[in-house]
Parts: C-alpha cells; sequence; structure tokens
C-alpha cells in the first residue's frame, strides 16, 4: 500500500509522524492507535479500506516515531486532543473527517468526541475498546452501589492500571519483552497465527505508562458530564480480556445517536479480524 508521510508540531512542540494514505479526494478517516501499539497496527484494517477513503494515521506522543515527552502532566486527555487538532489541522484544514480508535486511541478520543469544538468536524466516531473515562467513573460508581459483580469484574480486569502507576516497575517490565514475546501474547488472547509483530514495543511500551500515570486517577475522581458532539458507533468485543463489554451499558446517556455492533474477539481484534472491523467502520462512516 502506498503512503506519504509528514511531521506535525504540537502545541507544546512534540513532533507527531504522519501517515497519509490513499486517494485524497475520497471521504478523510482518521485512525488512532491504542497502548502498546503504534499506529503501524491499523496495517491490516487500512488495506481493506483504503480504496473507500482518504485515511490519515499517526504515532500517539511516546509511540512509533513521534517524540517522547519528558513529563506525565505531558500525556493528559486535554493536550492528546489537542494532538489530534493538530494532525488534522495540518493534513486536512477544516475538511470534516470520521474517526475510528482503539483501546487508548478510543480512552483519548472520547476527548474530542465530547468536545464541542469538534462539533461539525468530526462526522462520526467509531469506537474500539476504550471506554470515556469519565463514563467509566460514573458506571463503576453505579455498579458499586447496585450491582457490585459487574464493578469487580472490571476492576479484575484493570489490574495492570493500578501497577502502571508506579513510575520505575512498570517501565522497567516492558524490558523484558521482544516483539516476538509480546507477538506470543497477542497471538494466544486472539487464537489466531501469523499476526503482525510490533518491532517498537519495548519502547512504545514504555514510554506509553505516561497515558495512565497521567490520566486515570484524576479521571476516575473527578469524572465530568461528557456528552458526545456526533455519531457513535461502539464495536464490542465480546471476549476482551481488558475492557468490559458490559461497560457499553453507560452509552446512552451520553451518546444522542449511538449504534452498537458486537464481536466475537479479544482484544486486538483490529489485527485478528480485520474485514470485520473495516466493514463495521466503512459501514457506519457511509451513513453520514
Amino acid at each position: 500500500m502506498d503512503f506519504s508521510t509528514q511531521w506535525v508540531n504540537t502545541t507544546d512542540q512534540q513532533r507527531l509522524f504522519v501517515k497519509l494514505w490513499g486517494d485524497s479526494s475520497k471521504p478523510a478517516l482518521v485512525l488512532v492507535h491504542g497502548y502498546p501499539d503504534n499506529q503501524e497496527v491499523w496495517e491490516p484494517v487500512i488495506q481493506q479500506l483504503i480504496a473507500d477513503f482518504y485515511i490519515v494515521t499517526y504515532d500517539v506522543r511516546g509511540a512509533g516515531q513521534s517524540s517522547v515527552p519528558r513529563k506525565v502532566r505531558d500525556y493528559r486527555l486535554a493536550q492528546l486532543s489537542q494532538d489530534l487538532d493538530s494532525v488534522t489541522q495540518a493534513v486536512l484544514g477544516d475538511r470534516p473527517f470520521h474517526l475510528a480508535a482503539h483501546d487508548w486511541g478510543s480512552i483519548q478520543s472520547w476527548e474530542s468526541v465530547t468536545e464541542p469544538k469538534f462539533r461539525s468536524k468530526i462526522l462520526s466516531y467509531s469506537t474500539i475498546s476504550g471506554p470515556c473515562l469519565d463514563h467509566a467513573a460514573f458506571w463503576l460508581r453505579d455498579q458499586f452501589k447496585q450491582r457490585k459483580a459487574k464493578f469487580f469484574k472490571q476492576i479484575s480486569k484493570s489490574w495492570y492500571i493500578a501497577v502502571f502507576q508506579l513510575p520505575f516497575l512498570a517501565p522497567t517490565a516492558w524490558h523484558f519483552f521482544n516483539p516476538e514475546r509480546w507477538g506470543k501474547v497477542v497471538t494466544e488472547l486472539e487464537r489466531t497465527p501469523n499476526l503482525p509483530l510490533n518491532a517498537n514495543i519495548q519502547h512504545d511500551g514504555k514510554n506509553g505508562v505516561g497515558l495512565y500515570r497521567a490520566n486515570f486517577i484524576s479521571s476516575l475522581t473527578r469524572p465530568r458530564k461528557r456528552h458526545a458532539i456526533c455519531p457513535v458507533q461502539a464495536i464490542v468485543l465480546k471476549y476482551d480480556n481488558f475492557v468490559s463489554p458490559e461497560l457499553i451499558d453507560a452509552l446512552p446517556q451520553w451518546v444522542e445517536d449511538l449504534s452498537v455492533v458486537e464481536v466475537k474477539a479479544n482484544h486486538w481484534a483490529i489485527l485478528s479480524q480485520p474485514e470485520n472491523i473495516a466493514t463495521y467502520i466503512r459501514t457506519f462512516a457511509q451513513r453520514f
């Protein structure tokens, strides 16, 4: 697949590495990757979508070839939303775009999808395994009061979040993973052989810990009421080991135009079922 590249400067002087795929006359689609990945994780899906969209991907700060911030606070959600704005303004100008994101890409994209300045700019949003932290906080509070089983189910899936708050242990742990060892983890989760490897896994895993440390405690203890400014499709992964499918229950009160689809896959469905994921993204985006 052919692509061009571009560097984009952020509002706080970081540099983001951007790739542009396909025919620029097609509708624009921005794909945001999660943790501990970089934009290459989207390539199996891009292969399925490139005939229909002009696709923009980028390495989020700390991942891939993008620069690495020195301070944890530089990973805050508000700044990550500014990064999306910087990228789209640089490569699309005022052109509206569709948005799809996975894992931490979804978490950070919610900050933009619930931000009034993106109204009429983001045409649609497909979220995969990444809840809005504010929505999740309200949901967890409700579950603790009413359905403790669901509360503890999600907490048990999210044990790693507590570990990631430790400033030295979590980054150091990534030194024990090489691409093949991490690839084996993903392969076993997805029960699919020969999935693409992340050659940059130690770098991406170590630096991306800042995403958790900068945002989880503040978001979960002081949640904000955030309403979506565009139609949202939640692609729910039925066997997700890290994000409970029940989190979808929180969305109707925050999203006016909500669609929900379910995929029988684990957390990295964008690698194990790229055709299915691409079909859902395409079908939803083409409605708007």
